[in-house]
């Protein structure tokens, strides 16, 4: 029978006990730095940081990996030169023509979360290609947070909520809101990395990351390989998960 802790656990979306994470968050952070540190334009940094993509996706289901969301491209990205905007943007189309047969071969099922709002229309019926031709694959689950804000998130989430009509506060609880969220239907990452050692969010996955154990890599993205994912994962088996709670051999 579970514990009370495993049922607290399993109400929250994330898993008691686990040896690995089955969902994986990941901050991509660092591109620009990178090639700055190597005297080179900022786009060969964002080049770069599509082959990490790349080699990410694949080491993942080797890892026991199911779920693995990167974020992409955040919703105060276009804050950044035009240039740079469309560089990031190309990247996308590129990766998409390129390598979505193979991911679609390899059983991988691609998630778009974020707003479509601003971003050009063939970008947006790339994606939704991406996503229905993918649609029934039982392979790795991949969430790409593109254009995405956790702070927007919630408040879309809450805007489709209020559309219902009439809503008594009483059922406004944490469950609700989580079946208006983006990611509705996917377990709460249990494990975040971020790159490039800088030590926050950043606006991703904030009412999904409640719980989940957070690293922080010294190395820029495009540095980060399956050794790098891999000391990740060891990191997070080191970890005791209380939930807010205490383990058995902790005492209260």
């Amino acid at each position: 029978m579970a514990s009370l802790h495993q049922r607290h656990a399993s109400k929250h979306g994330v898993r008691p006990g686990a040896e690995g994470p089955l969902h994986v968050g990941i901050i991509m952070d660092g591109n620009g730095r990178w090639a700055a540190e190597r005297g080179l334009p900022r786009s060969e940094g964002h080049r770069r940081g599509m082959d990490a993509v790349r080699e990410t996706v694949r080491a993942a289901p080797q890892f026991g990996v199911e779920y693995l969301t990167l974020f992409s491209f955040s919703s105060e990205n276009w804050a950044r030169p035009d240039a740079e905007v469309e560089t990031l943007f190309g990247l996308l189309r590129v990766f998409i023509l390129s390598d979505l047969a193979e991911l679609h071969e390899r059983g991988v099922r691609i998630t778009l979360i974020g707003s479509r709002e601003g971003v050009p229309p063939d970008i947006c019926a790339l994606l939704d290609e991406a996503e229905r031709l993918t649609s029934n694959n039982q392979g790795l689950r991949f969430l790409v947070a593109f254009n995405y804000g956790g702070r927007d998130e919630i408040a879309r989430a809450v805007r489709r909520i209020a559309e219902k009509g009439r809503v008594d506060p009483a059922e406004i609880t944490p469950e609700l809101i989580s079946q208006y969220l983006d990611t509705a239907g996917v377990p709460d990452p249990d494990l975040i990395i971020r790159t490039s050692g800088e030590l926050r969010l950043s606006n991703f996955l904030l009412w999904q990351s409640a719980y989940s154990e957070l690293v922080f890599l010294p190395i820029y993205w495009p540095e980060f390989d399956r050794r790098a994912f891999e000391a990740a994962l060891d990191d997070f088996r080191q970890r005791k998960r209380r939930y807010g709670g205490v383990t058995a051999s902790a005492g209260v």
